[in-house]
């Protein structure tokens, strides 16, 4: 493996990466650096976020900068204002023996008159978000006319959010004597038209498959219900206190939730997540860069740029759909050469997504397990004894008190105060845990949720929601999307709250965020069209009934499903699934043709007036419409 040095960067630079504790150069930065130091033209370097992308850019155009000019010699893009913060502040490091560099960055959310301030004072490079960045630039206020370098970083992920257009205008005002060094994790489409577009004969540089996932990092999985994610997070703290991470959540709400819980137990955790104000999200992240905090809990496009040192743990509280997700949240760990664990807190359902997980990164997922509330008693028992024999003896204390306190405990032997001190430490950690096993041992099941061969999902339910049995569908004139409006109307739920709804004749099944699920129960009693509904939870296998046209054709020689009949006429013997149709007095054969009582033997054999079967014959029913199915 090369180092630094035999990449031809300059002592300075050498002697600030020393500093900063790099010591050998990663995949992306051993091929990168090399060309952009001596090729003057535009450049593509595909490589995975946590590959070391910002050094792999960074270092060659601190080499090539002239730091005695003020002008604005190099713009760098950035899809987020935490990615733009984060490379201005690597860049700051990497610069810190070269003398004073000005680097300005400017995003959206913050004063765009303090950034103004700023690139008036000379802003050698700009680092910023495409929108803010186009703002400038129809003020006026940003001069690009001696830029040499044009830097796109996490270009898929700009075009991903929305910035194609303002990405085409940045680079058409920018046209003229400057290069293109354009970094993706992938190259999509979208990205080929830049290419095509604004880039001229580039060099390019592609990491191996093989080598996007970290090989420092430990891949584990944990398999719990649902429910206990949050418990399991609080033992995993509680078991080991050196935890320094990230937790992954998959929406805005979840993050908050989970933060929030954390934090009413008593442990030192913050939020990160798109509906927090630019100011939030700064204190937050700096709480957590100094080390005030234990755990982020973060959304994946909120945690984008975020480049902690020395993080230990990455945890995904919900597995992300796309393999390239996973590769970004577990590479926020394993820095600089250390190690880390990335641990996924699945449910028996997610088999299929892991092992598609597996097959995408080339990584094997280890069975993890969450700590019993024993070990866990026994550890912090231990931390706690060798905590008392280091607590100093407080100068403070005056010796009547320590007296008094002497006195009141001399009746009690070692053993008894040794008894009480440690039950009452005892009691602390059994109030605040449940003694439950958390792991879930069941078999994992691979036929049902999750994810295709071609990484599709399918119809399975998602982990943490419940589904519910509703007695409406399509026969009282209902799509999903009316069925979705009449529920979130009479239930105060949100269209964020429900997942699946699989809609059939007479019933729907729909499935709900279990926190939020207790709100499907105000359907109950309630009345659509003079009926009255139910809705109960459903723990079963749903199929959804590919029969959507109704009643049978008139004119058809077939039962239903195009069985054969009897006969042709309306008065044919042939019924349900072709089986033979009841006379309207002299039939002897009833459901599934079992034999019924004569019709005028009384209320015992006999039908009600709405066609219901009394006493024994109701055992024939489906289990899903009940006795009071109308």
């Amino acid at each position: 493996m090369k180092n630094f040095e035999a990449l031809g960067l300059s002592q300075p630079l050498l002697d600030g990466l020393a500093e900063m504790g790099f010591e050998n150069p990663t995949e992306i930065q051993q091929q990168a650096i090399p060309i952009l130091l001596k090729h003057d033209g535009d450049f593509i370097g595909l490589a995975q976020t946590g590959t070391g992308k910002t050094a792999a850019f960074g270092l060659p155009l601190l080499e090539l900068m002239d730091t005695s000019s003020k002008e604005t010699q190099a713009l760098i893009l950035a899809p987020t204002r935490e990615l733009a913060q984060q490379i201005c502040r690597q860049i700051d490091l990497m610069s810190q023996k070269l003398g004073k560099l000005n680097v300005v960055p400017v995003f959206g959310g913050a004063n765009i008159m303090g950034q103004i301030k700023d690139i008036r004072r000379g802003a050698q490079v700009i680092v910023a978000t495409p929108g803010r960045l186009m703002d400038l630039m129809k003020r006026k206020e940003v001069k690009l006319d001696a830029l040499k370098y044009l830097i796109l970083d996490e270009a898929d992920e700009m075009l991903n959010m929305g910035f194609r257009d303002d990405i085409d205008y940045i680079l058409s005002k920018t046209d003229v004597g400057r290069n293109i060094w354009l970094f993706s994790a992938t190259m999509a489409k979208e990205i080929k038209k830049i290419v095509d577009t604004y880039m001229v004969q580039p060099e390019e540089v592609k990491i191996n498959r093989e080598h996007i996932v970290n090989t420092n990092i430990t891949h584990e999985y944990v398999q719990l219900k649902a429910r206990d994610k949050t418990e399991a997070l609080r033992r995993m703290l509680d078991f080991d206190q050196d935890i320094f991470g990230v937790v992954f959540c998959r929406t805005k709400r979840d993050t908050q939730n989970v933060a929030d819980e954390l934090n009413n137990n008593g442990y030192s955790t913050e939020a990160l997540h798109g509906d927090m104000s630019q100011a939030q999200r700064d204190a937050a992240m700096k709480r957590f860069r100094n080390k005030n905090l234990t755990l982020l809990i973060a959304t994946d496009v909120a945690a984008r740029g975020i480049d902690v040192e020395d993080i230990t743990h990455v945890i995904h509280f919900a597995l992300p759909d796309d393999p390239e997700f996973y590769t970004h949240r577990s590479g926020r760990t394993a820095r600089a050469g250390k190690s880390g664990r990335s641990i996924a807190l699945i449910t028996k359902g997610d088999v299929r997504k892991l092992r598609y997980m597996e097959n995408k990164l080339g990584i094997k997922f280890e069975k993890g397990e969450i700590p019993a509330l024993e070990a866990i008693t026994q550890k912090r028992i231990s931390r706690w004894t060798e905590n008392l024999k280091k607590q100093e003896v407080n100068d403070k204390i005056s010796d009547e008190l320590f007296y008094e306190v002497q006195q009141s405990l001399e009746d009690l032997t070692k053993d008894q105060l040794i008894g009480k001190f440690l039950s009452r430490e005892y009691n602390k950690i059994y109030q605040r845990n449940s003694i439950t096993d958390l792991n879930d041992r069941s078999k994992m099941r691979e036929e049902k949720g999750g994810f295709n061969e071609r990484g599709r999902r399918s119809r399975g339910r998602e982990e943490g929601m419940k589904t519910y049995f509703i007695n409406l569908g399509r026969k009282d004139d209902m799509n999903k999307g009316s069925l979705l409006g009449f529920v979130c109307d009479v239930t105060g739920l949100t269209g964020n709250d429900i997942g699946r709804i699989v809609l059939d004749g007479a019933h729907s099944f729909m499935d709900v965020k279990e926190e939020v699920a207790q709100k499907m129960d105000k359907l109950n009693g309630a009345e659509r069209n003079g009926r009255e509904l139910r809705a109960n939870e459903h723990q079963g296998a749903v199929k959804e009934n590919r029969e959507r046209g109704g009643g049978r054709h008139k004119d058809r020689k077939g039962g239903f499903k195009g069985r054969s009949r009897h006969g042709e006429t309306s008065d044919s013997k042939s019924g349900f699934k072709g089986r033979p149709a009841k006379d309207t007095q002299e039939n002897s054969g009833g459901f599934k043709n079992r034999k019924t009582k004569n019709t005028e033997s009384g209320p015992k054999g006999g039908k009600s007036k709405k066609g219901k079967k009394k006493g024994n014959q109701a055992k024939g029913r489906s289990k899903f419409f009940g006795s009071k199915w109308d």
